[in-house]
Parts: structure tokens; C-alpha cells; sequence
């Protein structure tokens, strides 16, 4: 079963759901060589000033895909070529009181550059050996 199979993806929904999950966020790990893309949040947002991948809420009605390569194009202004696996989840406390899980999938976008940010203050191409102030679980998730 490929991770853009329907079934896939139905499997990771109803496995949140069973584990009490509330919202859902679809994030991408874009690389370039041996770089990762990191946006850094905004001073006043929630959990400001944390670097993280490119990620944002599955919307109401909307695929897990579809908000990945939405979230994608809006916040970095990059367009996902290729979908090439999914690498894992982690859960996190969100702004409204429930448990959010992060979908993870390693992308391949169409061209690296121009990175247009509309949601974050900064953006860089780190080495995974060497990232700045992310949290726990998107380390963990980078030295996969």
C-alpha cells in the first residue's frame, strides 16, 4: 500500500481518532541535498520563535495530501512534485486545549527557491546535524 493510497491515509486518520486526537496537521519535509527546509514562527504566534517544518491544519473536508501540498504552497510558496513517504507522527498539546497529531511526509518540491513566506518570519536549509531551536519531536523526526 503506497502512502498516497486512500486507504493509507484512512488508516492514519481512524488510528488518531482511536487515540483521542482532536486536530490534525499535515506537515512536509522538504530537502535539498542534504538540507532540510525550517520556517521560524512568529515572535506573537503560539510557540513563536520555534524553527519547524512547513506544516498546518487539515481542514474540514480536505485529505490529509490535499492539506499537505496546500500548506506547502501557502506558507513557503513551494509546490510538492513528489509525495515519497510518510515518516512518522508525533502529538502535541494545541492552542485550544485538545492533542494535535502531525502527519509526516518526506517531499520533493518542484524547484527549492524562491522560498515565499506568508506565516513565518525567517526560513533556512539546515543540516540535520545541525538545526536550530526546534522542538524534541521534529528533532527526533529529522534524525530519522
Amino acid at each position: 500500500m503506497t502512502v498516497t493510497s486512500a486507504e493509507f491515509l484512512a488508516g492514519l486518520v481512524s488510528d488518531a481518532r482511536q487515540d483521542g486526537i482532536t486536530g490534525f496537521v499535515a506537515a512536509a519535509v522538504v530537502t535539498e541535498a542534504t538540507r532540510i527546509l525550517l520556517v521560524r514562527r512568529k515572535p506573537d504566534d503560539f510557540m513563536g520563535g520555534l524553527w519547524e517544518i512547513p506544516s498546518g491544519k487539515v481542514e474540514e473536508g480536505e485529505t490529509i495530501l490535499e492539506a499537505l501540498h496546500r500548506e506547502t504552497a501557502e506558507e513557503t510558496g513551494l509546490t510538492i512534485e513528489t509525495v515519497n513517504g510518510y515518516v512518522g507522527h508525533f502529538d502535541y498539546p494545541n492552542s485550544r486545549g485538545g492533542t494535535t497529531r502531525q502527519f509526516n511526509f518526506a517531499v520533493t518540491v518542484e524547484k527549492a527557491e524562491p522560498v515565499v513566506l506568508t506565516e513565518h518570519d525567517a526560513h533556512q536549509w539546515a543540516l540535520p546535524g545541525d538545526l536550530p531551536d526546534v522542538s524534541d519531536a521534529v528533532r527526533a523526526l529529522i534524525a530519522r
